[in-house]
């Protein structure tokens, strides 16, 4: 019995030290089972959840249907004859006839290239002048002096075109100011409204007026954005303040320079249609006559629709072209794009 009972004494240590060498099986907390498909959120119970919320989307989807995507459906008369009175979608099937009239049109590609310059000129002058602007802004240290400063700078955007173009008309006129000081200087009256080389200067110089300062309000956004911290770290480091700029500052907006340059390359054939209308006239179409008051003229002025859709067709897709283009080189080069 003795011998037995030492076996059986043998056998359960040396099971119990196989046990204490195995290995522990982990106490962290099991992964829960996804929850079975019956129970996911489906849209209706989240519209049904958050139905004040979804409600605020319905004005903006209803002026987008009425006014962005139910007028596309009238492009097709860029390939139809149409005539007042008639069909809204045309009555006869025409093909590319009115595409290759305005191909061989001399007067569209002068606006044609009119919109090419002055869209040029914009996007060039204008749009790194706001990034300046609002890195002065930020360089201020009188909060005081920079309140007046932003206001000043944003009070032109708030102006009617109308009060603009007028107030140009009155400084550039043979009797304004601009040449009131000129004459004060010794200099001869210039009429700048009357010589088309004039005009490029003209428009750009009332847009820079006009937009920077307003411009300068997502930039001053994203400043506020960029981490103390990394400017101290720079100034530990011997940086000056234009080196902050140029390694802190700058990358830290380099996503909003990005999506707002994207924008405005899509928009770059779409120039100040109400202001050129409001500031040109005859004597200027050489250089102020651009696609979309070559437009209002031949479609509105000339009841010429199909003539004027098919154009409008052709500066449309060359703005998709541009904004898909850039945004594709954005996302390859810099890694920031809109989608």
């Amino acid at each position: 019995m003795s011998v037995n009972s030492n076996l059986v004494v043998a056998e359960a240590v040396e099971l119990r030290s196989e046990v204490d060498e195995a290995p522990q099986p982990s106490r962290r907390r099991r992964k829960q089972p996804a929850r079975p498909p019956g129970t996911r959120t489906t849209w209706r119970k989240a519209l049904k959840k958050d139905w004040r919320l979804y409600s605020l989307l319905v004005l903006p989807i209803v002026f987008l249907l009425i006014f962005r995507y139910i007028p596309m459906a009238g492009n097709v008369i860029a390939f139809r004859r149409f005539r007042p009175g008639g069909s809204m979608f045309g009555d006869e099937w025409v093909g590319l006839r009115y595409v290759e009239l305005f191909i061989n049109d001399p007067t569209f590609w002068r606006a044609f290239w009119n919109t090419l310059i002055l869209g040029g000129l914009t996007l060039v002058i204008v749009f790194p002048l706001p990034i300046v602007l609002a890195l002065m802004f930020n360089e201020l240290r009188s909060r005081r002096f920079k309140r007046v400063a932003q206001s000043i700078s944003y009070l032109p955007h708030f102006m009617s075109i109308v009060i603009v173009a007028g107030m140009v008309l009155q400084l550039t006129a043979l009797k304004g100011s601009i040449n009131q000081t000129i004459e004060f200087f010794g200099g001869e009256a210039i009429p700048f409204m009357q010589l088309p080389q004039w005009f490029p200067t003209i428009y750009v110089g009332s847009e820079i007026w006009q937009t920077v300062g307003w411009g300068t309000i997502l930039y001053l956004a994203a400043l506020t954005t960029i981490d103390p911290q990394l400017y101290e770290a720079a100034r530990i480091d011997g940086a000056n303040r234009w080196r902050q700029i140029w390694h802190v500052t700058l990358p830290g907006i380099r996503p909003t320079m990005i999506v707002l340059l994207i924008l405005n390359i899509g928009t770059f054939m779409a120039v100040g249609f109400e202001k050129i209308l409001l500031l040109y006239n005859p004597l200027l179409y050489p250089t102020a006559d651009v696609i979309s008051t070559y437009l209002y003229r031949v479609g509105i002025i000339s009841s010429n629709f199909s003539y004027a859709t098919a154009i409008g067709l052709f500066e449309s897709l060359i703005g998709l072209a541009l904004i898909l283009t850039a945004n594709a080189i954005s996302r390859r080069t810099v890694g920031t794009s809109l989608w």
